[in-house]
């Protein structure tokens, strides 16, 4: 990439009324003025004009003859998305127009821009640092309300700040031991108390640590919460995944063991992306084909986070047994036990089970429904709603959703985790040193102070033309 060119790029979809398009670069303001006809009272050029500010005006071709009409915004550098001169250009979303004034902005000294290098821009010319410009990309593939706000928290720089926070206390650690080795002569003298490394650098594992264990939340909440909904064969699992998803999803029959492999269906409620799984009803069985599905269905109940017990009202003399197979597996997730038929059982013989009040390590959530009917069956969407912020809130404010930042923090906590064991152990110096320097390089390389070109252009690659 070559930040002398100046570049151009659509940045609206296509089909709208309206079309943006942005230009970038040390020429963006000059380039722009070759075929924009300011049309106000004062006919000043766009490089006469202050910053911040919109002009109405035409675009012309070498012709004179009018494309549009249109409104363009004028940025200077360095206060600009990208740091550098910088016009945005809104015009009617027609295909032709949008067509036709790039290609007099190309034929007028621009380049057509590449995926993601106006942001790939900003980056460079310090406007953001890499995790905040991978978090552009997040913010605009956000398709819930849960995934909109991980990247704008990102993007604002809460991560980067926790990082930076970081690599200030290793900096402080390392140049205290390098300063021990630049004495090395002196075998007694210690600059670095031993006792305040220790602190420190368990201090710094402790929040790497509580970052790495969010990504499997943050991973949940990109591809949607995996909810899992278990219980009895025929206690109406896929009656309830049909009726939340308002589609006849899963096969319902009287039929014990109907469902033999788990079925997923991705619903969003209240803005929320969930991922409901349909799993094979657990019990003894000689079947091999449902033996199968009752396994895969132990494997998505470990994967949830969210768990809805189906209790069959009717059948409420079974749920001991059951509960006895699956309550190991529901240890520190959240629970919601869903009393289902309660359209068919009087309401004076609907009752908690006595076992559940004594799982005080299952974080319990009950509700009365009726799959069939629907009953109650918005009171539980709010419920999920409700577990979805619990489980944002309580794992950590910071999520990670990136995989290159979390091979990144994991490669940082082993490093750290070595220093620690140096300092218990009384390793040398330089080799504490040196695991010290590897935990500050994995930090950096999140932030892009040491990426390469080639893992830059494998992040922006993906980004969508015009960002």
């Amino acid at each position: 990439m070559n930040k002398e060119e100046t570049i151009c790029a659509i940045a609206t979809g296509r089909g709208g009324a309206l079309g943006i398009i942005r230009v970038s670069g040390p020429n963006a303001i000059i380039n722009t003025d070759k075929i924009f006809i300011p049309a106000d009272k004062t006919h000043k050029l766009l490089s006469e004009r202050k910053a911040y500010t919109i002009s109405y005006g035409h675009i012309t071709n070498k012709d004179g003859e009018i494309i549009d009409e249109v409104l363009v915004s004028l940025f200077r550098a360095p206060h600009s998305y990208t740091g550098e001169n910088c016009t945005e250009i809104s015009c009617h979303g027609s295909e032709y127009i949008l067509k036709q004034i790039m290609q007099m902005l190309i034929d007028n000294g621009c380049r057509a821009a590449n995926p993601g290098e106006f942001t790939q821009r900003a980056f460079l010319n310090g406007k953001m640092d890499l995790s905040q410009a991978e978090a552009v990309a997040d913010l605009i593939a956000s398709s819930s309300k849960a995934t909109h706000r991980i990247a704008m928290n990102q993007m604002r720089g809460n991560f980067s700040h926790e990082l930076k926070t970081l690599r200030d206390k290793l900096l402080h650690l390392t140049s205290l031991i390098e300063l021990e080795l630049d004495f090395s002569d002196h075998e007694d003298l210690e600059f670095a108390d031993r006792k305040e490394l220790k602190e420190t650098s368990l201090q710094i594992s402790t929040v790497i640590s509580k970052l790495i264990n969010s990504f499997s939340l943050g991973n949940a909440i990109k591809n949607g919460i995996p909810v899992a909904i278990i219980g009895e064969t025929n206690a109406g699992k896929s009656t309830l995944l049909n009726t939340l998803s308002g589609d006849d999803r899963a096969i319902v029959s009287d039929i014990d063991g109907t469902t033999r492999d788990v079925i997923e269906d991705t619903i969003n409620i209240n803005g929320t992306t969930f991922r409901f799984i349909d799993t094979a009803g657990i019990r003894e069985t000689h079947d091999t084909i449902e033996a199968m599905g009752i396994e895969r269905s132990f494997k998505a109940l470990n994967k949830a986070e969210i768990v809805i017990l189906m209790y069959d009202l009717q059948r409420k003399d079974n749920f001991l047994d059951f509960y006895e197979k699956i309550h190991q597996h529901l240890i520190n997730k959240q629970v919601i036990l869903a009393m289902n038929k309660c359209d068919i059982v009087p309401e004076s013989n609907i009752k908690i089970p006595e076992i559940i009040k004594i799982s005080s390590n299952i974080h319990w959530h009950t509700i009365t429904i009726s799959a069939k009917s629907g009953t109650n069956i918005e009171q539980l969407r709010n419920m999920l709603c409700e577990l979805s912020c619990i489980l944002e809130t309580s794992n950590n404010d910071i999520i990670i959703t990136n995989v290159r930042h979390y091979e990144a923090l994991t490669k940082a906590l082993n490093a750290i985790n070595r220093v620690e064991y140096g300092l218990t152990t009384s390793l040398t110096g330089d080799l504490i040193a040196q695991d010290l320097r590897e935990c500050l390089f994995h930090l950096n390389d999140i932030l892009g102070e040491v990426t390469t070109g080639e893992i830059l252009h494998n992040i922006f690659k993906h980004f969508c033309i015009g960002k």
